[in-house]
Parts: C-alpha cells; sequence; structure tokens
C-alpha cells in the first residue's frame, strides 16, 4: 500500500513540474510586445479593434487573432478562460469581478474611447428624426405609425442589451423585433427593406469594409432627440464631445491575463497616444484627445521666385 502511494505521489509531482514548465515556457516566449495571443471583441466594435491590431503588428513582433462574439459570449469566453483580453461596451459586474478574483485574477478595466448605438433607415425612407419614446414603447408592444420593425445583430448583443435596459424588458418582444447575427447583417438588410429601423453600432457606419460600402450607401442615419433641450442630434464625433447625443456609450479594455504578456502590451497600445489617435481617426472619440504641437515661426522664407 506504502508503495502504491508512493507511486501516486511520483506521478502527482511529474505533473506539477511539467505543468509549471508549460506555463514558464509561455510567459518566457509572450512579452508585452512580442508572441501570440487572441482577444475577444464585441462584435460591434471589431472595426475599430482591427485598426488597433494591424498598426501593433506593424511596430511589433506580435501576432493578434480577433474574435468577434456577442457581449454576451465574450463574457463567457472570459470566464471559460478561453482568453483572457476582451474589448467590451461596459465594464465588468461586481460579480464577474469577484469570480476573476477568486481565481487569483484581478483584471485590469481601461476606458479607452466613447462610441454610439445608431438607428438606421433605408434611404427612401423619409423620416430623419426619431425618439428614445417611440422605441422604448415599441419594444414593449406599442404600434407604432413610424416604426414597422426594429432589427439588431443578435439578442445577445451590446446593443440589444442597451435598448432593452432603457425600454425596462425583461423579455425578447414576440412581434416586429428581428435580430441577425453581426452589425453588417443589419445594414444590409435595413438597405434592402423600407420601413425597417436596424439598430448598429457607429464604427460600422464610420468605418465600413469594401464591400459594405454600396450598402451604405442606401441607408440613412436617423437624428435622435435629446429630451434636455428637446433638439435631436446625430452620432457625430462632435455630439459624442458635447455629450448632446443621448446614446453614446463608453468602450473598455479587459486584461484578465494574470502576468506581464500580450494583453498588457496590447491594452497599454490602445489607450497611449497613438492608440488614442487611430480612435480619432476612426471617428469615435478617444478618451484622452490626443496633443497637437504648434510650431511657432518667427519669420517666413518664401523661396518661391
Amino acid at each position: 500500500m506504502r508503495k502504491y502511494f508512493s507511486f501516486l505521489f511520483f506521478i502527482l509531482m511529474v505533473f506539477l513540474v511539467v505543468t509549471c514548465k508549460q506555463r514558464t515556457s509561455k510567459n518566457k516566449e509572450e512579452s508585452i510586445i512580442e508572441g501570440e495571443t487572441t482577444v475577444l471583441v464585441d462584435e460591434s466594435l471589431k472595426p475599430i479593434v482591427e485598426d488597433f491590431v494591424e498598426v501593433f503588428e506593424s511596430n511589433y513582433n506580435a501576432k493578434i487573432t480577433i474574435v468577434a462574439k456577442s457581449e454576451t459570449e465574450v463574457i463567457q469566453a472570459l470566464v471559460k478562460d478561453s482568453s483572457r483580453i476582451g474589448i467590451l461596451t461596459r465594464s465588468l459586474s461586481k460579480e464577474e469581478v469577484a469570480y476573476f478574483n477568486s481565481k487569483k485574477i484581478f483584471p485590469k478595466i481601461t476606458p479607452f474611447a466613447k462610441d454610439a448605438i445608431a438607428f438606421i433607415t433605408n434611404k427612401n425612407t423619409k423620416d430623419s428624426l426619431i425618439t428614445l419614446k417611440e422605441v422604448t414603447d415599441f419594444m414593449k408592444g406599442s404600434k407604432s405609425t413610424n416604426i414597422k420593425g426594429l432589427v439588431f445583430d443578435n439578442l445577445n448583443s451590446s446593443t440589444f442589451r442597451y435598448i432593452s435596459n432603457l425600454s425596462g424588458i425583461k423579455s425578447v418582444p414576440k412581434e416586429n423585433v428581428f435580430s441577425f447575427k453581426t452589425n453588417n447583417e443589419v445594414i444590409n438588410y435595413v438597405a434592402q427593406n423600407n420601413g425597417m429601423i436596424g439598430v448598429i453600432g457607429i464604427n460600422f457606419i464610420f468605418e465600413p469594409s469594401e464591400l459594405m460600402k454600396e450598402s451604405i450607401q442606401k441607408i440613412n442615419v436617423l437624428n435622435v432627440l435629446n429630451t434636455n433641450d428637446n433638439k435631436y442630434y446625430s452620432p457625430t464625433q462632435n455630439n459624442l464631445a458635447e455629450g448632446t447625443y443621448p446614446l453614446a456609450r463608453d468602450l473598455f479594455v479587459v486584461n484578465a491575463q494574470g502576468y506581464k504578456g500580450l494583453g498588457m502590451g496590447f491594452s497599454s497600445f490602445i489607450t497611449s497616444e497613438i492608440g488614442q489617435r487611430i480612435i480619432l481617426k476612426s471617428g469615435l472619440l478617444p478618451n484622452k484627445v490626443p496633443s497637437r504641437k504648434i510650431r511657432i515661426r518667427k519669420s517666413i522664407n518664401n523661396d518661391k521666385k
């Protein structure tokens, strides 16, 4: 019996040594600017994250794989440890943070920008204005002369959660609320169907892919009523900065790797001046507006004759 337990103890020790070596080896191969990692992305934010990755990989010896999912799926994947880096439109809840802490992991949650939810319609739709009350009443089951149907990317998405919370509903409406899987599918559907209102992230309007440019030209972005001053506003960068567009939301990068790896480097890059300039160029609102250096010359040399 003693030999049996000694043998089991030996096997356990070998397993622990091998596991520790694998983790150490993995961490050595990965640094804050080198290695490979996977970033889970809220699907409504995919275009801006693609911009980040393109610039980051061109400057460092790193390979970052983007996996775009619904908000619910991103959170589940973070918890299940299929990846420990996420880009979200909300911070982690107290329960989610407590779960990581119970695993001796203390996620760093960093705000890096603002985007917004936009309502889009077909070009043939004459009305260019909408109120949040119209949308929330429709979500509660009220009929509307202006809304034929609401189209979401995914019933597990951040956009659907946002509008559902705003409407105060706990279940999916039974009629005239439709969902696909991606923001691009919503844009294509609205571009081809009159009277439907799509609910998407503005990043897909500001930075459409080549395949989506034709569909983008067939839609209009609605102006939304701000009840504070009873004026209508579009989801522009300026209106986000002034706080007049009523559907703005903060964006966060969540690094729950638990060690100094590529996740830390990528998170720092997003919040750096280069990352904030990428956001500014994309049409979203950076968390910190990049500085502008102005050179003042005492004299002007005019070489032209």
